[in-house]
């Protein structure tokens, strides 16, 4: 029962080292390693799965429910000296529409001895599984939820331009694309989609977009798009992935993505990420906005109070498990397309540096995040639509 952060390790190294520092110690000086494909029907097996139908609820790490946090503890915005505001109190659950999800998890590994995670690798399986219920819970109103193990391209591989990170994200997208086959050939035919990942999980889901998915018959299917926490250039990017963005929170088959910085936020070393990767058009992104739909309103570009935040999941002191508290944090949308979050909250050590809220992207608009899924689904299957 724990809400998952980033390990440690590398925390630590972001922190301390600096910025060509940490590229020495998380990035890999190994050559890299062709993976030998897996076996033609490898995700048949369950074990290639941390969530799937038939697994159970308690079990199943996407299917875990946080509980709201009891009145007297919750985070407030009011002034020390007043007494605390009425909260947002939690709306009831809407029926659920029939829908299945396939998520992909961010990344667990962390090694900088090779570039990408073995199957049996215990530590980041282990993390993995975490990420899985602090993350993908989110979206557990779904009749199906399909998660898959995959041979996830190391932290290091995102830090660097060196052409095995390229190489190492190649592999592990063939996982998630094998298993992408897998989750279609199972679920209904009839059964509407929602792709969603976080992080490196993120990209893939963009991958899975651009290369799989738009301008073929599937398009149809794709109910939403959910990679959150993988800037995605509103120029570059989002032509190339077949559906537009999400500019209402009414609308269905769409993008919905945002990367979430605290203020005074100093996004320099994530920018300039940014702007060094191609986007999927072969351009390079430069200052080109990022997509921000802010996920308290489901709206493009917009701002929004903490009155609007149904529930952020913030864990306890050893992150052994993780409450919804209501009107805790607010969300703006910039210029540049960063999702900004007021003060820094208190949610944990996890914070990357610049104030960037990247482990916590979820997280911080949990609840909001799991009705947003439910109406636009639900308006997808409208026959107005």
């Amino acid at each position: 029962m724990t809400l998952t952060v980033l390990a440690i390790a590398a925390m630590f190294g972001l922190r301390v080292f600096g910025d060509e520092l940490t590229e020495v110690a998380l990035v890999p000086d190994a050559e890299f390693v062709e993976q030998a494909p897996l076996e033609v029907n490898a995700y048949q097996d369950p074990a290639m799965w941390f969530s799937r139908p038939g697994m159970g609820a308690g079990n199943d790490p996407a299917r875990w429910q946080p509980a709201f946090r009891v009145e007297e503890d919750a985070v407030s915005d009011a002034p020390a000296e007043s007494a605390s505001p009425p909260r947002a109190e939690p709306t009831p659950d809407i029926a659920a529409p029939r829908f299945a999800v396939f998520f992909v998890h961010p990344t667990s590994f962390f090694d900088a001895r090779q570039w990408n995670a073995p199957l049996d690798h215990e530590d980041s399986q282990n993390r993995a599984r975490l990420m899985v219920r602090g993350l993908a819970s989110a979206f557990n109103q779904a009749s199906e939820i399909w998660v898959p193990r995959y041979r996830q391209a190391t932290f290091g591989a995102f830090i660097t331009d060196m052409p095995e990170s390229t190489q190492a994200l190649d592999a592990a997208y063939q996982d998630v694309s094998d298993a992408f086959d897998f989750f279609l050939e199972s679920v209904p035919a009839d059964m509407p989609i929602v792709l969603a990942g976080h992080s490196q999980g993120g990209y893939h889901v963009t991958r899975l977009l651009a290369e799989r998915v738009a301008g073929t018959e599937l398009q149809g299917r794709i109910a939403m798009a959910y990679p959150i926490g993988w800037p995605i250039s509103v120029e570059h990017d989002l032509p190339g992935l077949g559906l537009p963005a999400c500019a209402t929170p009414g609308q269905a088959a769409c993008v919905f993505g945002y990367a979430s910085f605290a203020e005074p936020a100093e996004p320099g070393l994530f920018l300039r990420r940014y702007s060094q990767v191609p986007g999927i058009d072969g351009e390079p992104r430069g200052e080109s906005p990022i997509l921000c739909v802010n996920p308290l309103t489901g709206t493009l570009n917009d701002s929004a109070g903490v009155e609007r935040n149904m529930g952020t999941l913030v864990p306890n002191d050893d992150l052994s498990a993780g409450e919804l508290v209501a009107r805790a944090v607010p969300a703006s949308c910039a210029e540049n397309g960063l999702l900004l979050i007021g003060d820094p909250p208190e949610l944990g050590q996890y914070v990357l540096p610049g104030n960037n809220y990247h482990a916590y992207d979820i997280p911080l608009f949990w609840k909001n995040l799991q009705s947003d899924i439910v109406n636009r689904v639900g308006a997808w299957q409208s026959p107005n639509r």
